[in-house]
């Protein structure tokens, strides 16, 4: 993959995680297994969901589901909470984003999410959903500042905690990359290939338990 944002995004991307040492571990990046261009997102079907419904619960109940199968029952109704919009505006707006994406006509998505944010700096999902556009465009530096504000809105966003450990592994920095998968698995232990990830990095970050 060409190194293509060296410029003001290398900057970004330090600032946005905190690290002066990320610009050399960029130049020695790594394509990420199946190079899959997409990060985590809600799963196609959702139930209904109370607007009201404690994200508290839901969490716990994530943890301590029993099998996969139950697991997958709860995180879907917490990306159902995540995705509810907070208005008509802000609904319309993400419909015709998503119709954009469907297009493939992503600038035109990334605007319009762009007005989403800007009349409900608060719904988290607008930021995701940016994150993610800015993802398939390569754009890391801005796609890490739109998880970073996912973040401070719901530190829980299992999805976004993925991501971030997607396009950390991906820029090479595999020390991050790990933290984050941690972090994503510590809320949702029943992520779909990301043990698989955690435990090979923590042998090549780590090294092998003797």
């Amino acid at each position: 993959m060409a190194v293509r944002f060296l410029h003001p995004r290398t900057l970004c991307l330090a600032l946005v995680l905190g690290t002066a040492g990320l610009a050399p571990a960029v130049a020695q990046q790594v394509e990420p297994p199946g190079k899959q261009k997409k990060l985590p997102e809600a799963p196609a079907k959702l139930p209904k969901v109370d607007r009201t419904k404690n994200l508290d619960f839901l969490f716990g109940a994530l943890k301590a589901a029993p099998d996969e199968v139950s697991a997958k029952h709860v995180e879907a109704r917490i990306w159902a909470i995540w995705l509810q919009t907070p208005s008509d505006t802000a609904a319309l707006l993400m419909a015709r984003a998503k119709t954009a994406v469907d297009a493939k006509k992503i600038e035109v998505a990334i605007k319009l999410l762009d007005s989403v944010i800007k009349l409900r700096p608060d719904y988290v999902e607008a930021w995701n959903r940016r994150a993610t556009l800015y993802y398939m465009q390569n754009d890391y530096g801005r796609s890490l500042a739109d998880i970073q504000q996912v973040l401070i809105r719901e530190p829980r966003h299992f999805g976004a905690l993925a991501g971030l450990g997607m396009i950390m592994q991906e820029v090479g920095n595999e020390k991050r990359a790990l933290e984050a998968y941690r972090k994503a698995l510590a809320v949702n232990p029943h992520l779909e290939k990301i043990p698989d990830q955690v435990k090979a990095l923590t042998e090549k970050v780590e090294g092998r338990d003797i």
